[in-house]
């Protein structure tokens, strides 16, 4: 239980990377934001303020409040999961636009958002199945905790990588539109992964499933340009996913 004394205060560092990454996009034009985009981010940012205060309750004699936030916690995991799978649809939206619109995407072919779409089913998937482990690994503190902090570090990359990417284009916009879109992807998952395996490191988790599973992900993501330039792939999300 010591080591995990001061755990919360490290969990605001993925904390801030995420808001980082999502905060020009999230509050640049916030109010052409869609309903589902205001719901899916604040879900997602209270799930990451739980991962704060949650370590804190557990290691600082308030099991109770602990006990009971995690209950509430499970419901607002869901709300993640279901709202981030609700808005697929504005990948496949994305991919027509770049379609039609070509000048104004520029680098932004619609292979690239195709690649996004399946990249991010299987990082909810993830998620949830984590979040599920959690839950099955309650009376496990060791288990319990590291299944749940792997969440954070499963679901950073869109965030994240919208905000490098952002500043990548930017430093570069003389060389619009040929722009390698990837490289600001790569380096996105470097970083993640380098922060997933020092918590891990920290925590003496590095042979753990949810350590396996956070880095699987994040390397299966650097197979974006790949998965969406596959033509079984992007007939398979069309199908399954409507515009």
């Amino acid at each position: 239980m010591e080591k995990y004394k001061s755990l919360h205060l490290w969990m605001i560092i993925p904390m801030v990377f995420m808001q980082f990454g999502i905060f020009r996009d999230y509050w640049g034009d916030f109010t052409d934001n869609g309903w589902s985009v205001h719901i899916h981010y604040w879900t997602g940012t209270i799930w990451y303020l739980y991962l704060i205060i949650q370590p804190y309750y557990a290691t600082h004699g308030q099991l109770v409040k602990h006990r009971t936030n995690g209950i509430i916690g499970m419901f607002l995991a869901g709300g993640v999961c279901i709202t981030a799978l609700s808005m697929m649809f504005r990948d496949i939206t994305n991919a027509n636009d770049a379609a039609q619109f070509a000048d104004r995407f520029g680098p932004f072919e619609p292979w690239f958002f195709i690649g996004v779409a399946a990249v991010e089913i299987p990082m909810i998937l993830a998620f949830g199945y984590a979040v599920i482990m959690g839950i099955v690994h309650r009376k496990n503190l060791e288990s319990h905790a590291w299944w749940l902090i792997s969440t954070v570090f499963l679901i950073m990359m869109p965030a994240l990588g919208r905000g490098i990417q952002n500043i990548y284009v930017f430093k570069n916009l003389e060389d619009w539109p040929n722009i390698n879109i990837m490289g600001p992807t790569y380096f996105t998952q470097f970083l993640i992964i380098s922060m997933i395996l020092i918590a891990a490191w920290k925590l003496k988790k590095l042979k753990h499933p949810a350590t396996y599973l956070a880095v699987a992900i994040n390397i299966y993501t650097c197979f974006l340009e790949p998965l969406g330039k596959s033509e079984m792939v992007e007939l398979f999300l069309r199908t399954v996913i409507r515009d």
